[in-house]
């Protein structure tokens, strides 16, 4: 992706489930950008060590940390190994989730993935918000959290599986909102909400529904990881020091 610059010279990032998709998309940009970046992955370290790579070939230091989002003991210990690897952490990116759209996750029924999102994408990026703030507010400087919503949990969308995306992500949302008014001033906690993007599920449509979802889309187009790493490199820059509590959609147009 084009060189973002230079705008988080000298931070500490650390992106959940950045060994793929969009948080791999982010965790380079957060290098590009000029910040050191803590990498981490369920299941997939050799994904999460060629990011590592990636970002220390840009010159800047990583490090890669397991981290199951779901157990409230890995969330802890990830705290514990940032502070001891980078010292602190200026940028903490809840990216992680489960994906109940693909692999495993499309073939478990309704009431199991409802489990594993509330455990994951709502009870975890919560714990994991509060263990960022908790670093972030023992530090002078304090720090930004960026959590991961989704556009259609504003507009809503048929269908089983957006029914539960949109109520566990619309938890996210609020509770980050609620999240930046308690450790305000001294962090800021906003939030990212991608629409259709470019990651593994786009793949598996069939290529009428890629293109209609394009065609519905004003800018005429997906959105790509990157989109969404540039959207996360400015809410967590100096750039964006005058923004808390925002949501950003980051889906072409689709919701407004």
């Amino acid at each position: 992706m084009p060189e973002t610059g230079a705008i988080l010279s000298g931070s500490i990032a650390l992106v959940t489930g950045a060994s793929t998709g969009i948080g791999r998309a982010i965790a380079l940009a957060a290098a590009g950008a000029g910040a050191d970046v803590g990498i981490t992955y369920l299941s997939k370290l050799r994904e999460a060590q060629e990011v590592a790579r990636a970002v220390e070939r840009s010159g800047r230091r990583s490090a890669v940390f397991q981290l199951d989002l779901s157990d409230s003991t890995s969330i802890s210990a990830l705290a514990a190994q940032v502070r001891a690897e980078f010292g602190g952490v200026d940028v903490w990116v809840n990216n992680a989730g489960v994906d109940i759209l693909t692999g495993r996750g499309a073939g478990l029924n309704d009431v199991e993935k409802l489990d594993e999102l509330l455990a994951a994408d709502l009870r975890g990026t919560i714990l994991a918000s509060w263990e960022a703030a908790r670093l972030m507010l023992e530090q002078p400087k304090g720090g930004v959290i960026l959590n991961m919503s989704w556009d259609h949990a504003i507009s809503g969308m048929p269908g089983r599986n957006p029914e539960m995306l949109a109520a566990v992500k619309g938890g996210v949302l609020s509770f980050s909102k609620s999240l930046a008014r308690s450790v305000a001033p001294k962090v800021r906690v906003n939030v990212l909400a991608p629409g259709w993007i470019e990651t593994e599920f786009g793949n598996t449509l069939p290529s009428s529904r890629h293109t209609e979802v394009a065609m519905s889309t004003p800018l005429k187009r997906w959105g790509t990881p990157e989109d969404v790493a540039r959207a996360a490199v400015f809410l967590a820059s100096r750039d964006a020091a005058f923004i808390t509590g925002h949501a950003l959609l980051i889906g072409g147009g689709i919701v407004m």
